[in-house]
């Protein structure tokens, strides 16, 4: 090597003082069509999800909040930032956004003096934004699967004469291919009302760590099993692969890792509860929010005993969900899980006939209140006083009792469009194909179909079993015949529900009137809280809202040691009673361990 060769590279420090200069392309020559230049992001379109940042490769994007860009359902808020340092345009951003929200433009040439320019957030700002050209994703291609795994159930002429379970689950092959749908965004967190780790446990089902996944799904849900069977799964409304198909099947992974671990394994993953503490809590309830709450405090050492007017343990689990949507041995082993933990289940005791609500609160530290929702309302239309005209719920509870004396005519009418009519309307289907051989079921609604307040399967499945749905129809009087005896409900056609303020107000037209044959009417619409248990004089000091206990934020009613929690403080709902328990056993420890609990 020459004496040149050696010093040449050490010449270029003469120009370590001069300023750098970019010259801007003299000819302003336009890249390809689909060249990958710089991005672009439509703010509107994009929905924070963070896929952008978790697959690439180099650290390029970061999820970042934004002005004017809110957190809400299905939207973290949240939006990439670009840093083109890292940047190597592969590309694969584009590729795996869900919502096609991320392309990138063909603009090769950004010239500017500030290096931190270079680390931006596509949609704001964008010099190139008006660009058509550009590398989008090619042919509708995806990297994620957007078909659900189909449930395997039960056809509707082998389940429509029992009450036997209609979904199988998952097998293993099939919740494999389902958990590798998902990205991981997280916004299904967010919306779950107990915030469920639930990325975290469908990573578990896609690596075969049943183990992990069980203690994943007990950190926040003791009815795991239940959820996976029954939840409302309102976390898959905000699942990020709705934008491109089919949402992932959380509910059915769930039920998918608890289907695969025994009992017995269950109790010994969770592990033992915490030393005792000398405290004790009374819960009132052994529903979803009194069954959480008791075990979220059993597992922190407090004596827990839980007091239930009826015979077995469950709430409106047990005694308002039919068994083929919810078997009962699931909820059994449930309970038993937090029957392990220590908790004191006494059945068939009635608080305010078997034991008072002031002996309660003079040997107990708190009390919880978690009653149901065990009432049904009434529609006051002419002729529903009498026999013949039932309530849903407590119909519902003498079918899933197996009380032999639940009346069952050759045809009934049904009257309301949610989740408990559809259990009513179908319960009474399958005891009308066991007795008589056919189904003789109308079931009517104030809402459209597109509006039902029932979930979409219990429609379609509904619809399989021979039960007559007709929408947008207003009940008006419920007909007897001389003798007295239900011949039938007369409706008219709905024309609106709500009045111009929002507030409920059905119109109807009176032209389109129809007559509904049936020997039996059942009300499904709506329920409320027997409060009678609390007393005259509790129920006078008591706030209370339109009805209802009110509360805080955390659970307190304006008693000190009384809290409430699940239906009857929030409305019926698996989901939201367990994260009102969670929410009422935090709150109890901590005015225990802060000495604010005042007998």
């Amino acid at each position: 090597m020459s004496l040149r060769e050696v010093l040449t590279p050490f010449s270029v420090w003469k120009r370590v003082l001069d300023a750098p200069v970019s010259i801007a392309d003299p000819f302003s020559r336009e890249a390809s069509e689909h060249y990958r230049g710089f991005h672009k992001n439509d703010m509107e379109t994009c929905i924070g999800c963070g896929t952008c940042e978790a697959i690439c490769q180099n650290g390029a994007i970061d999820m970042v909040p934004v002005e004017g860009q809110n957190t809400e359902k299905g939207d973290s808020g949240l939006r990439p930032m670009i840093d083109y340092g890292r940047c190597c345009w592969c590309a694969l951003c584009v590729d795996i956004c869900m919502t096609g929200s991320l392309t990138m433009s063909n603009e090769y040439t950004w010239v500017d003096s500030d290096p931190d320019a270079f680390r931006f957030i596509p949609g704001l700002n964008e010099p190139w934004k008006d660009k058509q050209a550009g590398y989008k994703r090619e042919n509708g291609r995806v990297l994620s699967g957007t078909t659900r795994s189909p449930m395997g159930e039960l056809h509707a002429n082998e389940r429509i004469d029992n009450f036997n379970e209609i979904c199988v689950g998952y097998t293993r092959e099939e919740a494999i291919l389902e958990a590798d749908r998902c990205v991981e965004c997280g916004l299904c967190v967010a919306t779950c009302p107990a915030h469920m780790s639930i990325p975290d446990y469908i990573a578990a089902v896609r690596d075969q760590d049943y183990d992990r996944g069980l203690q994943l799904l007990y950190e926040t849900n003791p009815f795991s099993e239940v959820c996976g069977r029954i939840c409302t799964h309102k976390c898959e409304t905000s699942c990020a692969a709705v934008h491109e198909g089919d949402a992932i099947a959380i509910r059915w992974l769930k039920r998918h890792i608890v289907d695969n671990v025994p009992l017995e394994r269950r109790v010994e993953l969770i592990g033992a509860p915490k030393p005792a503490t000398g405290k004790s809590v009374a819960i009132i309830g052994a529903g979803p929010g009194g069954l959480t709450a008791a075990y979220d405090l059993a597992r922190e050492g407090v004596k827990v005993t839980v007091y239930e007017a009826l015979p077995k343990p469950g709430g409106m689990m047990r005694y308002g969900i039919p068994e083929y949507r919810l078997p009962y041995d699931a909820l059994d082993r449930d309970i038993a899980v937090i029957e392990a933990m220590g908790v004191t289940i006494k059945c068939a005791t009635v608080v305010g006939v078997d034991v008072q609500m002031e002996d309660l609160r003079q040997s107990h530290d708190a009390v919880i209140l978690a009653i149901g929702l065990q009432m049904g309302r009434g529609t006051r239309i002419p002729g529903s006083e009498g026999a013949g005209v039932e309530r849903a719920v407590d119909l519902l509870r003498r079918i899933t009792a197996g009380d032999p004396t639940v009346p069952v005519p050759e045809t009934a009418v049904v009257i309301g469009g949610g989740n408990v009519a559809f259990d009513i309307a179908r319960s009474m289907a399958r005891l009308q194909k066991i007795k008589y051989g056919r189904v003789g079921l109308t079931l009517t609604a104030l809402e459209d179909r597109a509006h039902f307040l029932a979930d979409k399967e219990e429609l379609v499945e509904g619809d399989e079993e021979g039960v007559l749905i007709l929408d947008s129809r207003g009940p008006q009087e419920v007909m007897r015949d001389p003798s007295g005896q239900v011949t039938g409900l007369r409706t008219w056609a709905v024309t609106s529900i709500f009045d111009a303020e929002g507030r409920f107000a059905p119109a109807y037209d009176e032209s389109d009137e129809q007559i509904h044959q049936g020997a039996l009417v059942i009300e499904a619409i709506g329920q409320m809280a027997d409060t009678s248990l609390l007393g005259d004089a509790l129920t006078e000091k008591l706030e209370w809202n339109r009805g209802r206990i009110k509360i805080d934020s955390e659970m307190r009613t304006s008693e000190p040691w009384l809290f409430a929690a699940g239906d009857a403080v929030k409305g019926p709902d698996v989901i939201n009673a367990v994260a009102d328990g969670h929410r009422a056993a935090r709150t109890v420890m901590e005015a225990i361990a802060q000495g604010e609990v005042v007998q």
